[in-house]
């Protein structure tokens, strides 16, 4: 096994385990990478269960699923850095693993990344040199050289300066000194430079942890042509929902509950659409299911009155009447016993209702805040002193804003002055009877001690709290209604903290990188929901699906300054 600090690794995948365990390498350059039942888990928690995939050459894989879903592991596996508990990886000779935390020696040279991920190419060098000088001395002689120089020309061997300077320009790290100590330069810049290292090294199959973590625009789009490039197998895992629509040829949607994985060709794009199909014939399926047992209750209930040879003896019917009356009590004995068993079959077999999608409403309208075009918000001349200067911004009753711009800009700081939470000079203005929430990047709790349940009820009241269960929303899960919010996940606290505004929309909604630890599915809902947000919506993001799609105002902080007017 390798160790869990290595950046990047390229080594042949070798069968070092039990048959039904471990990646075994083809020696074909062009081989698939395959996995085959891996199944594994960590203490009692099944991560992976039965996991089987094929990636030929040219495919770019991307995983998607909640987190903790398991995707990091599969990758670990795959490039037999961990071993599955069952199951079976095959795949190329060369496995390439960036890992989603770079973690190296301090003391070692940015230089050192990039010599030890190309080192084979180096081997390669020389052992084409060293074949060259024995040309003509034998067939066997011949038979080296001409291997070497065959595989010197699909690693594009002669270019490897060039592209190593081109990958690190492209991965905005062009400019660093390689000889400078790993631990002067930021993590961001640490993971750039292994991954251009990573690429320079051209394993025969790739695999990525969220490549996009520490990347611009620019190293993105740069990272994104690079990988459409790649002739070998990819695989990677990413949350970045733009990228997954540039990159991935398929999408495999890793989900724990369902016990299983479900493979969707092409990108983002065509995931979303396939979901939106899913989610229509379930809505159809319920539907009609509902109906059907509806009627089935119902003949249950009424079919044997209905049916029931039961008008007054006639004289001229009294001798028939005790044999039709029998046929009558069979036919009814047969329909409803028949009626009962497709009740029943039916009643554990139907699916359950589909989950609500994610809605905005309530908001109360008792102080006419939103009844004329005058701004909810204005600023005029506000100053946070050293981080942010706003000239004049207004905010209207429906205003639709996002806010970009790098970090540092100010972004946060104009939310927490929006939102009140800042002192700052200058004119501030709110209207009256105005309500504004903010969803923080970090979320803070008072109390750590509290649960999701008494925090929903608190918000909600009792009684409303019982007619609209928190589970409903799809955010908190119903095993940790009564954990402490202190010790949910960074994800499962910034959605209790969501919940809690969708249980009283206020008039403002200020969001400070609302897609950050939320799920694909969630993301893509949330933005949707914002759309019809019967208020005005506030946004900082640097998420590029969420900014590709924008049809609102923006607002792009340089420096953390607005000058001008500006209004949305």
């Amino acid at each position: 096994m390798r160790s869990p600090n290595t950046i990047l690794d390229t080594t042949p995948p070798v069968q070092s385990a039990p048959a039904r365990r471990g990646v075994t390498g083809s020696g074909d350059p062009s081989a698939p990478l395959r996995a085959v039942g891996v199944t594994h888990a960590y203490g009692d928690r099944r991560i992976l269960d039965d996991v089987s995939l094929t990636v030929a050459p040219g495919a770019r894989l991307g995983l998607i699923g909640e987190n903790g879903a398991g995707k990091s592991t599969l990758l670990r596996i795959l490039a037999a850095a961990e071993q599955p508990d069952e199951g079976r990886v095959t795949g190329p000779p060369s496995v390439g693993l960036l890992w989603q935390e770079v973690t190296v020696d301090g003391s070692a040279q940015l230089s050192d990344l990039v010599d030890a991920a190309i080192a084979p190419l180096r081997e390669l060098e020389r052992e084409l040199e060293s074949a060259a000088r024995g040309l003509g001395t034998s067939a066997a002689a011949d038979e080296r050289y001409a291997s070497a120089l065959e595989r010197s020309e699909q690693l594009d061997l002669w270019t490897l300066d060039a592209r190593r300077d081109e990958l690190l320009d492209g991965l905005g790290v062009g400019a660093l000194e390689l000889d400078r100590r790993v631990d002067t330069v930021s993590g961001g810049q640490r993971s750039r430079v292994a991954l251009a290292a990573l690429l320079l090294s051209r394993p025969d199959a790739l695999l990525l942890d969220e490549p996009t973590n520490h990347l611009d625009d620019a190293a993105v789009g740069f990272l994104a042509s690079q990988l459409r490039a790649w002739r070998g197998p990819l695989v990677f895992a990413s949350h970045d929902r733009a990228f997954l629509d540039d990159v991935a040829t398929d999408l495999l949607d890793i989900d724990p509950a369902l016990h299983g994985t479900t493979r969707y060709g092409g990108g983002y794009s065509d995931y979303l659409a396939a979901k939106a199909a899913e989610r229509v014939r379930w809505e159809q399926r319920f539907a009609e299911e509902s109906d059907e047992v509806e009627r089935l209750a119902d003949a249950v209930v009424t079919v044997a009155p209905a049916i029931n040879h039961a008008r007054a003896i006639r004289d001229k019917n009294k001798m028939s009447y005790g044999l039709k009356g029998n046929r009558v009590q069979q036919q009814i004995s047969r329909r409803v016993r028949a009626a009962h068993s497709r009740l029943d079959e039916l009643e554990a077999s139907r699916v359950d209702a589909p989950p609500p999608l994610l809605s905005f409403t309530g908001i109360p309208r008792g102080s006419q805040v939103l009844d004329d075009d005058e701004p909810l918000i204005r600023l005029h001349d506000a100053r946070v002193d050293g981080r942010l200067r706003v000239d004049e911004l207004k905010i209207a009753p429906d205003a639709r804003l996002l806010i970009t711009g790098p970090n540092g800009a100010g972004k946060s700081t104009l939310l927490s002055v929006l939102a009140g939470d800042l002192p700052v000079r200058g004119a501030v203005r709110r209207r009256r009877g105005l309500r504004i929430g903010l969803l923080r990047q970090d979320v803070r709790w008072p109390d750590g001690s509290r649960t999701p349940r008494t925090l929903w009820e608190e918000r909600l009241g009792a009684e409303r709290a019982e007619r609209h269960p928190l589970v409903d929303l799809g955010l908190i899960a119903a095993r940790d209604l009564d954990r402490p919010v202190g010790r949910l996940s960074i994800g499962q606290q910034r959605r209790m903290a969501l919940a809690l505004v969708i249980a009283k929309p206020p008039h403002v909604f200020l969001l400070d990188e609302p897609t950050n630890h939320l799920s694909l599915g969630l993301a893509t809902e949330l933005e949707d929901a914002l759309g019809g947000y019967p208020g005005a919506v506030v946004i900082a993001s640097h998420d590029r699906w969420l900014r590709r799609r924008w049809h609102g105002a923006e607002l792009a902080l340089t420096g953390g300054e607005v000058r001008g007017a500006a209004a949305a």
